[in-house]
């Protein structure tokens, strides 16, 4: 679940990280509201879950409410990369010495957390490890060890912070690594981390995912939700609990596993197509959950063909196959369907959908075949 800035600096704010004054807002009369109540300067902050708000035009510094009635109208309904800005995030302005960038996340090659600090913030961390990628301090932490004030120091030292700047960052970075953890986030990112003038260690930016499978452990994660910002198809997808992914070609694809998905998105970019989700469909593939994920996919205007590639485990082909054939009884496709099964009593399951084909439904007997035959019935 990846936060706004605004959650994320809430969230932040709750493990004690210093962060700017501020409020969000809906409408224009609030930011101006927000603003004349922490005093100005302020700034003015897109909430979208995407980079490139500065270039884009999303962040504007403000000296008084004529500026922020201005901004905050310019920037309500901007469209930044494909997300509608629905809120807007004002804080005070923060005066500025220095910029660094810190993170958290996990390093799964190496089962361990993976922390990231560097005297150049401000900017995209990719842009730094492009171009100066010795500007980047890494260091691996031992989950049952933890990030110890030494560990951190001897960090902030090879990052080449200033002097005046180490023993607030030590601290900062304390903070940051207990959110990470006890916070159960998959990301906790600092960028920019700020040196002020009055030498204070400050959170100016907060970029904050969180692992959703610990949300049994966390009922207030409820109020992060906002699937407002979602893609359609992604909201209609969360609604039946299907695990999907948007993407911009016309190849639809169902699979059972993210491992296989993650395949058959290969295959199909191999053979030439551009698939236009990711949908796993999980262990089940029963008709009602066959049904959920036809009706998402169904409901995508770009998508020429549909790509089912089923391997049965506990879940048997057959039981599948006839899902399937149900599931065509009970939603009006738009687009034919390649199918592909393999695995567990998968002789019984062609046979079935052998036995239903039409123009509207093609069984394929391995992956690359179907993968062929898709890219072809999407492309006529």
């Amino acid at each position: 679940m990846d936060l706004f800035e605004y959650q994320g600096k809430q969230y932040f704010a709750k493990f004690d990280i210093p962060v700017s004054a501020g409020d969000v807002a809906t409408t224009v009369d609030s930011a101006v509201a927000i603003a004349e109540s922490i005093g100005y300067p302020v700034v003015v902050k897109a909430q979208v879950r995407v980079g490139g708000r500065g270039k884009a035009g999303g962040i504007k510094l403000a000296d008084n409410a004529d500026e922020v009635r201005l901004h905050a109208t310019n920037i309500l309904g901007m469209d930044i990369k494909g997300h509608i800005v629905h809120r807007i995030w004002i804080e005070r302005a923060s005066d500025i010495k220095h910029e660094y960038y810190a993170s958290f996340t996990l390093d799964r090659s190496e089962k361990k957390h993976l922390g990231m600090l560097s005297s150049e913030g401000g900017v995209e961390i990719e842009e730094v490890a492009k171009n100066n990628p010795d500007a980047i301090a890494r260091i691996y932490i031992d989950p049952v060890e933890g990030l110890t004030p030494a560990i951190a120091l001897a960090w902030v030292k090879e990052a080449k912070l200033h002097a005046e700047a180490e023993a607030g960052t030590v601290e900062m970075l304390l903070k940051l690594y207990r959110c990470y953890i006890e916070g159960d986030c998959t990301l906790a990112e600092i960028n920019p981390l700020i040196l002020t003038p009055d030498g204070r260690i400050h959170a100016l930016d907060a970029k904050v995912s969180l692992d959703e499978a610990a949300a049994y452990r966390h009922p207030d994660w409820a109020s992060f939700e906002g699937m407002e910002s979602m893609d359609e198809r992604e909201r209609a997808a969360q609604e039946k609990d299907l695990q999907y992914v948007g993407l911009e070609g016309n190849v639809g694809i169902i699979a059972n596993g993210a491992g296989l998905a993650m395949s058959t998105l290969d295959i199909v970019n191999q053979v030439g197509g551009k698939p236009a989700n990711f949908l796993d469909i999980g262990g089940g593939a029963n008709a009602d959950r066959m049904v959920d994920a036809l009706t998402v996919i169904n409901d995508d205007t770009s998508v020429s063909v549909i790509f089912i590639n089923i391997f049965g485990g506990i879940t048997r082909c057959d039981d599948i196959a006839n899902g399937i054939v149900q599931a065509m009884s009970r939603v009006t496709l738009k687009s034919p369907l390649v199918v592909r099964l393999d695995g567990t009593n998968a002789i019984e399951g062609r046979a079935i959908i052998k036995a239903n084909e039409s123009d509207r439904l093609t069984m394929a007997t391995d992956m690359l075949s179907a993968a062929k035959k898709a890219v072809e019935l999407a492309g006529a």
